[in-house]
């Protein structure tokens, strides 16, 4: 990746131009923005590693992170071991889980299968967050988490409960296989909020940023969305919950 002047999109459909140094400068406008930008080239960000891809051409190996470092989305080299690549690894399992989801979900389930792609759309959107550092220029093209995206989420919980039965102990995770797999979201997300928190206590020891506060927001409650679908999940398909026993 040190083609310079090459004009490419990323997942805000905001635009960048690569330097001679590899590093990803934003470049919306002006001076540095002078060729048109080609559709045909994208930037992602999973599992620590920024690639710049050609339709059909896209490489999936490189050999850059055979000796253990990762490429931030801001260009830095870190171990893959690190807090911030541990943060969004995780981001991207659950992201991945909630595709196995959608998976199991009949197709009559329109809206839920839309509401969860839109819930991975948002999960890239805190992943390119989390790859980027704080006072890189790459940060003026990330987009953040809004309160109305969280709210959205709260409104999904507040619509599914009002259809469920009034719960009265602890349920055992399972049923449905769809139900399984939304329990198995909020596993791998609850986690994943773990190691954010973790990670931004040793990034901002003293206060955490309005836009990771609010991704952090998001994941908080979006474990709790998951909660309310297995119920749903079981709930729609006609299997009974089973509670914990003493």
């Amino acid at each position: 990746m040190n083609a310079p002047g090459i004009i490419c999109r990323f997942f805000s459909k905001k635009f960048f131009q690569i330097d001679r140094g590899g590093i990803i400068r934003y470049a919306e406008s002006g001076p540095d923005c002078k060729k048109q930008p080609n559709p045909e080239l994208t930037i992602s960000v999973m599992e620590g590693s920024t690639i710049l891809t050609r339709k059909g051409t896209m490489k999936i190996y490189t050999g850059t992170g055979d000796r253990g470092k990762t490429s931030l989305f801001s260009g830095e080299r870190v171990f893959k071991s690190h807090l911030r690549i541990e943060a969004y690894g995780d981001l991207d399992e659950l992201n991945s889980i909630i595709g196995a989801l959608i998976a199991s979900l009949p197709t009559q389930n329109s809206h839920l299968i839309k509401e969860l792609q839109q819930v991975q759309s948002d999960l890239f959107t805190i992943s390119a967050l989390l790859a980027t550092t704080p006072d890189s220029p790459s940060m003026d093209a990330i987009e953040n988490i809004t309160p109305e995206q969280i709210k959205l989420l709260e409104s999904a919980v507040d619509r599914m409960q009002e259809e469920l039965p009034e719960l009265r102990g602890f349920i055992l995770p399972g049923g449905d296989i769809s139900a399984s797999w939304s329990h198995l979201a909020r596993t791998v997300c609850r986690r994943s909020e773990r190691r954010m928190v973790r990670f931004l206590e040793e990034m901002f020891p003293t206060h955490i940023p309005n836009s990771y506060q609010q991704a952090l927001t998001y994941v908080n409650r979006l474990s709790d969305y998951f909660f309310a679908l297995a119920r749903y999940c079981n709930y729609i398909t006609g299997v009974s919950e089973k509670l914990w026993k003493i």
